[in-house]
């Protein structure tokens, strides 16, 4: 079971690529309340990672995909979500040339620039919802889980492990930032400059990367080579 978890947790950490969740903790933690909108930042982010993984989970186990006779549905899917993530890799990487030749800005500024602009405790819950909707890597990362028909600690101590690893982005600067709130502040305003910058690049190579080895492993599974 270990290679099981090692590999949710490969994907997870992939899901968790996103300089817009960053950026928008370190406004979150800049703002008149600190702690208890980050802390809701955070509950935000969790309660929409934990709901989507359990509600994935359910939804691979019912439609049977976790039995041997559902071997090729299975891989299919994993091909499916490769195709996804390349496809989004895609899409923002044309949004950034669009952005630049328009002067407009990027949606996901846009986006960003909305939901922290009036920094409350409600704000801050529900952008940790809207920003930790479900992605590719993320779906690929439960369907490890759902599929592998483990017993029910080793499917519990999987979906922990994806939603820790999910949430990294937020709940590791807060960690930080109570042990040590002004070190932490400068870290990421140092930081904000840079993921500004190479934000976007990072996603898309995440995604990229995440979409080469989805579709690989479901290639490979379709052929029965796996």
């Amino acid at each position: 079971m270990t290679d099981i978890l090692g590999e949710a947790a490969g994907f997870a950490l992939l899901a968790a690529i996103s300089p817009t969740a960053l950026l928008v903790m370190a406004v979150f933690l800049s703002s008149a309340s600190p702690r208890q909108t980050a802390v809701m930042y955070v509950a935000g982010a969790t309660v929409m990672t934990v709901a989507m993984a359990v509600a994935v989970l359910f939804v691979l186990r019912a439609t049977g995909l976790n039995q041997p006779r559902q071997h090729d549905p299975r891989y299919g899917l994993r091909l499916g979500l490769g195709v996804v993530a390349l496809i989004a890799a895609g899409v923002i990487a044309w949004q950034g040339r669009n952005a630049v030749t328009t002067e407009s800005g990027s949606a996901e500024r846009g986006m960003m620039s909305r939901l922290v602009a009036r920094p409350t405790a409600a704000a801050a819950f529900a952008a940790g919802l809207v920003l930790f909707a479900p992605s590719a890597t993320f779906i690929a990362a439960v369907q490890v889980i759902a599929t592998a028909n483990a017993d029910v600690p080793v499917t519990v101590l999987g979906l922990v492990i994806v939603v820790v690893v999910t949430v990294l982005v937020v709940w590791l600067p807060l960690m930080t930032y109570l042990a040590a709130p002004g070190t932490t502040t400068v870290r990421l305003t140092l930081l904000n400059g840079w993921l500004r910058a190479r934000g976007r690049t990072l996603v898309i190579g995440g995604l990229t990367i995440a979409g080469i080895i989805l579709i690989v492993n479901g290639a490979l599974g379709l052929a029965g080579v796996l």
